[in-house]
């Protein structure tokens, strides 16, 4: 059974995904994940940021098994391609019988801001109300649908980007301000989401007790955020392990993971009030399994009229 990416979108929402993610993170801290480190090779198409890479992200949990092979091509973008582009398979855990294959792009992208979403639901009060977005692409506008949808308060939005005109068309779709980088980076939530290989958030633009979202600059020597960022700040982590061997924002800063988001949700641990954190995520193969998971359900209750 393959699911294309049109069949993906008409069942895959944030209503599901998020509380779901919500469960996968703390079974994932909780240790009833299995999850090696994801195998990633650079395609060497180009030089510097421009160069490609694959990745293959193989998981367990529950009932079922996943593997997700994704590329990200930064240039693909002025070829007016996905920068993003994946497959995810999922198996049953019981006989290895493959379930279902089902194209990953649209469930990369909701996932990612599902989980952001989960981090700011648990990490930020219910009054924050401007968020300010630095980056214009895919991940700009996932993430606006699903922040508000745990926090319908923030009204008040200001994007930035590099192109002028791109930050200029998403404030016209989603009722935003297009403003210079230092205004969006003094909102009370900060979504970083760009494609830079050197930092471009500053922390002496951030209010002191600002919740930073850093969903972009994946890999060990790519960073969004720079020294000042990093270290005054409580660092919450997707997971652990991932972002102290994959982040550069976390390695090159010398900055310290207080803790992990499912730690946070279970009440493992503790986040700080009234002071600066950045939540940092690199994505997850538990996050791909577990909207794949979704989806393959939903379309099984399709395919039988909704029984079982």
């Amino acid at each position: 059974m393959f699911i294309p990416e049109h069949e993906v979108r008409a069942v895959l929402t944030y209503e599901a995904l998020i509380p779901a993610l919500r469960q996968a993170l703390i079974d994932y801290s909780a240790g009833k994940v299995v999850q090696p480190a994801r195998t990633v090779i650079r395609a060497g198409n180009a030089e510097g940021h421009r160069n490609g890479w694959f990745a293959v992200m193989p998981v367990i949990a529950g009932d079922v098994m996943a593997v997700k092979t994704v590329t990200f091509y930064p240039s693909n973008a002025e070829l007016g391609l996905p920068t993003h582009m994946a497959v995810i398979e999922l198996l049953s855990r019981a006989t290895g019988q493959p379930l279902a294959v089902m194209d990953g792009r649209l469930i990369t992208e909701m996932r990612t801001a599902a989980v952001s979403a989960v981090a700011l639901d648990a990490l930020a009060p219910a009054t924050v109300r401007s968020l300010g977005i630095l980056g214009s692409g895919v991940q700009a506008r996932s993430h606006l649908r699903a922040l508000r949808h745990v926090r319908p308060s923030l009204q008040e939005i200001r994007i930035w980007s590099r192109t002028p005109a791109n930050a200029e068309a998403l404030a016209q779709e989603s009722d935003a301000r297009a403003v210079p980088i230092e205004d969006a980076a003094a909102a009370d939530v900060v979504l970083v989401a760009t494609s830079s290989p050197t930092p471009v958030l500053e922390g002496r633009w951030l209010k002191r007790d600002a919740v930073v979202l850093a969903v972009g600059a994946i890999g060990p020597q790519l960073r969004e955020l720079d020294d000042e960022t990093m270290l005054s700040s409580c660092v919450i982590a997707e997971a652990r392990s991932a972002v102290e061997s994959e982040s550069g924002d976390v390695r090159l800063s010398g900055a310290r993971v207080h803790a992990e988001i499912g730690e946070v949700l279970s009440g493992a641990a503790q986040a700080p009030t009234g002071t600066r954190i950045v939540f940092k995520s690199i994505g997850m193969a538990i996050e791909d399994l577990t909207a794949a998971r979704i989806v393959w359900e939903a379309r099984n209750r399709g395919a039988t009229g909704g029984k079982g």
